[in-house]
């Protein structure tokens, strides 16, 4: 039995959907009022990626044993004791990531405390595997010429970011815990910027409709390191059986802003013409929106949000691929995925 955290996200849901489709139990804890997207029950099916037809369906796949559901508070350590009992292994895909939330303090419940719960839980079941999602941020960008491996420090401009602070400050619990149980199997994975299917929020997806059909589009100089959710999602699932103590970089193909939108123009069949926003103006849009924030106001114009988009996000995968069997999914099948699963879900919701 594998304990999930953080099923009903983009990443946990698609880790749930491998999980059952590998024929694995599974049970789940969500926060109360939160829910799996719908589709998960019926027969089993060997894995396969989702087909064209399936995300234009929803999703819906037939597991063999639909997941154990329980619902309580994550930072309740009675609550996590529960829904550990019986497992082999733990499973965290839980975060905050909203990027306009104000305070550190806001990101360390979850990001930081829950890790640390997570190594008490861990004492007391005597469950030895434990695979934690933090990000790629809590490791310095490289460049083309140098990407950046797992060895590499925390470093400017996440270092500023209370996200990737609170993440940072959870993967050292979790490394700490390792070198004091070299029994136990703590995998720590950095995913980059993930796209794909199943993401009802929408998270990530929020990028690509920003542009979506728009005949004139503009970003900062920066870019990101992209991947299919779906190809994080395997890497982790390999690791709850494969994995060692330490981390693990999952990360794909680096796109500028300007080369994303037109893959994405491309895939989805439009046109449409791009600028890149000078870096003053960047800054300055940074500096108005500290301002609104010490108003008081969530807002995620800030001067730690914006100097992110103005750096490339260069990384070697390499560990992961050897390790983990991470795959090397197409950016434009990720794009493709996210939107053909979304007009599944536009047609289900229509009367």
């Amino acid at each position: 039995m594998i304990l999930l955290l953080g099923a009903s996200g983009l990443l946990g849901h698609n880790v749930l959907r491998l999980l059952l489709e590998r024929g694995e139990s599974v049970r789940v804890l969500l926060r109360p009022g939160s829910s799996l997207l719908p589709g998960i029950g019926g027969h089993q099916t060997p894995f396969c990626p989702p087909t064209s037809r399936e995300l234009a369906s929803g999703g819906q796949i037939g597991p063999q044993r639909p997941p154990e559901l329980q619902y309580g508070s994550l930072l309740d350590p009675d609550i996590l004791l529960q829904a550990a009992e019986g497992c082999d292994a733990i499973v965290n895909c839980a975060g905050t990531t909203d990027m306009s939330l104000r305070k550190l303090d806001d990101y360390l419940p979850v990001n930081r405390d829950l890790p640390r719960l997570l190594c008490r839980v861990l004492d007391e079941t005597g469950i030895r595997t434990l695979v934690h999602t933090s990000t790629a941020n809590t490791l310095a960008p490289g460049s083309r010429e140098h990407p950046s491996d797992e060895s590499v420090p925390f470093a400017a401009p996440f270092d500023r970011s209370f996200y990737a602070i609170s993440k940072k400050e959870g993967e050292e619990v979790l490394l700490d815990d390792a070198a004091r149980h070299p029994e136990r199997r703590i995998v720590i994975v950095n995913p980059g910027f993930m796209l794909g299917p199943f993401d009802p929020k929408p998270s990530s997806g929020t990028l690509l409709l920003a542009a979506y059909r728009r005949r004139l589009m503009a970003a900062p100089c920066g870019g990101k390191s992209f991947l299919h959710v779906r190809d994080a999602a395997t890497a982790i699932v390999n690791a709850i059986r494969q994995g060692k103590s330490g981390r693990y970089l999952l990360t794909g193909e680096y796109l500028t802003f300007r080369e994303f939108y037109a893959l994405q123009a491309k895939v989805c069949g439009y046109r449409q013409r791009f600028f890149t926003l000078p870096t003053p103006m960047v800054h300055l849009a940074g500096k108005l929106g500290d301002i609104v924030q010490g108003l008081g106001i969530r807002s995620m114009l800030c001067t730690r949000n914006m100097d992110q988009l103005l750096v490339g996000e260069w990384y070697d995968c390499s560990r992961a691929r050897r390790e983990l069997g991470l795959p090397q999914t197409p950016v434009a099948d990720a794009i493709r995925d996210f939107f053909a699963w979304r007009a599944g879900q536009s047609r289900k919701a229509t009367p």
